[in-house]
C-alpha cells in the first residue's frame, strides 16, 4: 500500500514539474508564438460571427450627415497649430490626411486619460496633453484629427467602431477621410498609428475593411510612423475584427461636437447588421440597416 502511495505520489510530483514547465516555455520561450496562436483562434472566432451577421438592407430611416465648416474656428485651429507648415493643399488628399494624422500619432501617444478633459475640440485636447494628462484615448485622438482635417477644408467623419458582444466594453474610434480623387472613403486610425490597403495599396474604408474580413481577402497593414518601435501586426488584425460589428457616427459634423452633456449632443446614426440589437446607444439616435446610405459620398461642406 505504502509503495502504491509513493509511485501515485510520484506521478503527481511529475505532472506538476512537467505543467509548470510546460508554462515557463509558454512565458519565456515561445511566449509569441503562443500569443500569436491565440490570436489567430480570437480571430478566427470574430471573422465567424461576422460572417453570420445578417446583411444590411435599405430601410427609412430618417438620417442625413453634414458638415459644417465654421470659418471662424477654421482660422483659429489653423494659426494655432500652424497647419500651413503641415499641410500641403496641392497634394493629394490622403497624403495631406496621413501628414496630418502623423502629426497627431508623433505628438500624443495612446492611454486612458484618468481625468476627463472638460472642452472636446483639438486646441484644448492639445493644452490638456501639454497640462493635464500627456495622453489619451482613440475618441479624443480622432476629435482632434477631425477637427484638424475640417481646418484644412478635408470632408471626414469619426466613427466608433463596435463589437458583437454586449459585455465587452471595448470598442474602438478612428477617422474615414473622404477621398474626392479615388471617389471612396478611407480609414485612418492617429490613436493606434496605422491605415490599411488593399494588395495595390489603395487605403481601405471601414466596409471594404469588414466585407474583406467575411470574404477572406487580403489586406495589408501599414504603420504610421517609422519610428523604430515594433508594431504587432497580429493584435491589430484580430483587433479590428472584433470591432467591426456595428457602427456609430455623429449626424452633423463640425467643431466641439462633444463638448456639450451627451444628453444634449445632437443626433447619432447608428449602422447594425438587420436583427441585431445594439448596446448602450446614445440618446437621441437613429437605427439604421442601410449601410449604403451610412457610407455614401458626402455632401459638400456647409459655410458658416
Amino acid at each position: 500500500m505504502g509503495k502504491a502511495l509513493k509511485i501515485i505520489g510520484w506521478i503527481i510530483l511529475s505532472l506538476i514539474v512537467l505543467l509548470v514547465a510546460a508554462w515557463l516555455l509558454a512565458r519565456f520561450v515561445f511566449r509569441d508564438q503562443v500569443a500569436t496562436y491565440l490570436s489567430g483562434v480570437q480571430n478566427d472566432t470574430y471573422i465567424e460571427l461576422l460572417r453570420k451577421a445578417e446583411p444590411y438592407r435599405a430601410d427609412k430611416a430618417s438620417f442625413r450627415f453634414e458638415y459644417i465648416q465654421d470659418t471662424a474656428r477654421r482660422r483659429l485651429t489653423r494659426e494655432y497649430f500652424r497647419l500651413d507648415t503641415i499641410d500641403n493643399p496641392t497634394a493629394e488628399t490622403w497624403d495631406r490626411a496621413l501628414a496630418l494624422a502623423r502629426f497627431v500619432a508623433r505628438n500624443i501617444p495612446h492611454a486612458n486619460q484618468s481625468i476627463q478633459p472638460e472642452r472636446r475640440n483639438a486646441i484644448d485636447l492639445w493644452e490638456y496633453t501639454r497640462n493635464v494628462e500627456p495622453a489619451f484615448n482613440c475618441r479624443l485622438h480622432s476629435i482632434m484629427l477631425h477637427e484638424l482635417l475640417l481646418a484644412c477644408d478635408i470632408t471626414n467623419r469619426y466613427v466608433t467602431c463596435l463589437p458583437a458582444d454586449s459585455l465587452d466594453q471595448d470598442c474602438h474610434v478612428v477617422n474615414i477621410v473622404w477621398l474626392p480623387e479615388h471617389k471612396k472613403w478611407a480609414m485612418v486610425d492617429s490613436d493606434m498609428r496605422a491605415y490599411v490597403t488593399d494588395s495595390d495599396g489603395t487605403p481601405l474604408s471601414l466596409s471594404q475593411m469588414r466585407e474583406r474580413y467575411i470574404n477572406g481577402a487580403a489586406m495589408e497593414i501599414h504603420p504610421l510612423l517609422d519610428d523604430g518601435q515594433s508594431f504587432n501586426y497580429t493584435y491589430y488584425r484580430t483587433y479590428w475584427s472584433k470591432n467591426l460589428y456595428w457602427f456609430e457616427c455623429a449626424e452633423q459634423t463640425s467643431y466641439d461636437i462633444e463638448t456639450a452633456p451627451r444628453d444634449k449632443r445632437g443626433r447619432v446614426v447608428v449602422l447594425r447588421p438587420d436583427g441585431f440589437t445594439p448596446f448602450d446607444t446614445p440618446p437621441h439616435s437613429v437605427h439604421t440597416q442601410d449601410a449604403e446610405r451610412f457610407w455614401a459620398a458626402p455632401d459638400p461642406l456647409t459655410i458658416q
